[in-house]
């Protein structure tokens, strides 16, 4: 019992001394506000409708974009934010329990399952999953959950079903599943050879924890405190300011590209050839769209332009190479390497799947 309060009384102290990180002045975020900013003021102007016409077509057109953005994505975001909220309190121990051991084929398989099944937007998912790898998960794990999860929600699922039919969907779920699971196994064997730095967060299971003894001697010692809501908010802010940063730019970027550039212009080059794939690929590099956004998109190139491998295509390369996710994943893990490495080892994958489905289709 005395070493239990002295090791109590210790954490206290740890707790109320102020962290050298705390002691340095935090630096104005000049891109998370200001494209916060431009986003809410887009947002605000859409409410205007025909009187933003009449002063300027294209700042209607930039409102109307990011109105549409937001209505699309909130909820996801909101739902992932308010995930790190709760992950960043819940003990690491639980989290790994949960994703299994990293490095390992369990912990590769239960990461993407994760990934399809978590029913959040590309955004949300994109929060949550650098929230995963501070609490220790392997980068191949993390890996694996973003590339498995970005339009393979529950909900998404089923909208893709109905537009482009039950035999496309699944082919395009099995096969992002399977992408998923063999690039988490390339990155977890880039770190064992030492290529990609390991996670420094990740910390091995006592060998005696057992998940749901410990999960229910947890739950008798919760209780729910008046403050407990506002502390999760405070934390979801605070563990999410570096993810929502590049969101809310691309957003600001996403809209700026729908303002001088159609999605109808493009989807008519998008045919089953080299060109056309090269051209889907480059196009969903550039345009930031929400997963809800993707998914409707990809269905007019497989039903208008005949070419399943661009719509493929053009759902993962989403995550593959898109800007945020690279920016994301440097933010978080601290090396340009490891994000660069994302379309390094999936890029080849998906342009090798999507050849193949388009000259399936042409026969």
């Amino acid at each position: 019992m005395p070493n239990h309060s002295h090791h109590h009384s210790q954490e206290q102290n740890d707790a109320e001394a102020p962290c050298p990180s705390c002691q340095v002045k935090r630096r104005f975020d000049w891109l998370l506000w200001g494209s916060l900013t431009i986003v809410a003021l887009g947002y605000g102007a859409s409410f205007f409708g025909e009187s933003l016409v009449a002063l300027s077509p294209l700042l209607e057109t930039f409102a109307d974009a990011t109105a549409s953005l937001l209505n699309k994505m909130w909820w996801g975001l909101l739902l992932g934010l308010l995930f790190v909220g709760f992950l960043a309190k819940i003990p690491q121990e639980f989290v790994m329990a949960v994703l299994g051991k990293p490095g390992t084929k369990t912990g590769i398989f239960r990461a993407a399952t994760s990934g399809v099944l978590l029913d959040l937007c590309s955004h949300g998912i994109l929060v949550v999953g650098m929230q995963l790898y501070k609490r220790g998960a392997s980068l191949g794990q993390v890996m694996a959950f973003l590339i498995a999860s970005p339009w393979n929600s529950l909900s998404l699922t089923l909208i893709l079903w109905a537009l482009v039919g039950f035999q496309w969907m699944i082919t395009f779920l099995l096969l992002s599943l399977v992408m998923a699971i063999l690039s988490g196994f390339f990155f977890d064997r880039l770190v064992k050879q030492k290529v990609l730095p390991p996670n420094p967060n990740a910390r091995e299971l006592p060998e005696n924890f057992h998940f749901w003894a410990e999960a229910r001697a947890a739950w008798r010692q919760f209780s729910f405190s008046k403050g407990f809501g506002a502390d999760l908010l405070h934390t979801a802010w605070r563990e999410s300011r570096m993810i929502l940063r590049w969101i809310f730019l691309g957003i600001v970027l996403a809209g700026l590209l729908r303002t001088f550039l159609s999605p109808e212009a493009f989807q008519t080059v998008f045919g089953p050839t080299m060109a056309g794939l090269g051209l889907t690929v480059l196009v969903a590099t550039i345009l930031e769209v929400c997963s809800e956004g993707s998914t409707p998109i990809a269905a007019d190139i497989l039903t208008r332009a005949k070419a399943p491998g661009n719509a493929f295509g053009f759902l993962m390369a989403g995550v593959s190479t898109d800007y945020t996710e690279i920016a994301a994943l440097k933010e978080t893990t601290k090396r340009w390497k490891i994000a660069l490495f994302l379309p390094l080892v999936t890029l080849p994958q998906i342009i090798l799947i999507a050849w193949i489905l388009n000259q399936v289709s042409l026969t």
